[in-house]
């Protein structure tokens, strides 16, 4: 936690305001990691119950970013914020985006889902699909243990793994666009199956993004833009 004086104000209520934040940004987390779960289960089981919770869940992830949000505001117009307390307020809103746009991306695979519940030919990609997604779901928690426990090193590990989901990724759009070729009639729901994947990929991008945002939190450094490196941060010492 370096550089962090996080619960050490002489306002214990400034102190509890801060906690909150970062407790409720973990649950808005919980919550979409269990969307994400969902989904990939409702799309590998053709379960359209499930797809149609998922949809139906949405509105509450977008009605928690907007509860955070409206407390960050409430922080930074009361408090005002400095330094380390500042870059948390502003780390918090943009991991809440992120999240709710990963919630989203879950909703979009629980659309797929739904669609293709009848849809009895691509048994197998929907398996490779469905591997997919588990490695994005790792992705995603690996990002939000790095929220909680404030861990560099763990966000550097993590933003490091998304360029195996987008080396799978395009490895299985190759599969797809070959089996579209081979049966013209596979089409329309093969180009649900891309979209769903491609659903997948963009949650390990904003997963990565996640833990820039810690990098940027506890190191007071932006990396967005820059290459990341397996032994630390860039311009660590």
């Amino acid at each position: 936690m370096d550089n962090l004086n996080l619960g050490q104000h002489i306002s214990r209520r400034y102190n509890e305001e801060l906690e909150d934040v970062r407790n409720r940004v973990l649950a808005m987390g919980g919550l979409v990691e269990q969307q994400l779960l969902n989904a990939m289960e409702a799309l590998e089981n053709k379960d359209a119950s499930l797809a149609q919770q998922v949809i139906a869940n949405d509105l509450q992830v977008n009605a928690m970013e907007v509860a955070i949000d409206e407390e960050c505001n409430t922080i930074l117009a009361r408090r005002q914020p400095a330094a380390s307390d500042l870059r948390l307020v502003t780390a918090v809103i943009k991991t809440i985006t992120d999240l709710e746009r990963i919630g989203d991306e879950a909703e979009r695979i629980a659309r797929m889902a739904y669609d293709l519940a009848d849809e009895e030919r691509v048994n197998r990609l929907f398996t490779q699909i469905h591997h997919l997604g588990q490695h994005a779901r790792v992705l995603l928690r690996g990002a939000l243990d790095a929220f909680a426990h404030l861990d560099t090193e763990k966000a550097v590990a993590t933003w490091n793994e998304d360029r195996k989901v987008d080396r799978e990724y395009e490895a299985l759009l190759r599969e797809l666009m070959t089996y579209m070729m081979q049966d013209a009639d596979s089409i329309p729901f093969v180009l649900k199956a891309i979209f769903a994947a491609r659903a997948i990929e963009r949650i390990g991008d904003r997963a990565g993004n996640i833990c820039e945002y810690v990098i940027y939190l506890v190191k007071g450094k932006d990396v967005r833009h820059t290459r990341l490196l397996e032994d630390g941060v860039p311009g660590d010492d």
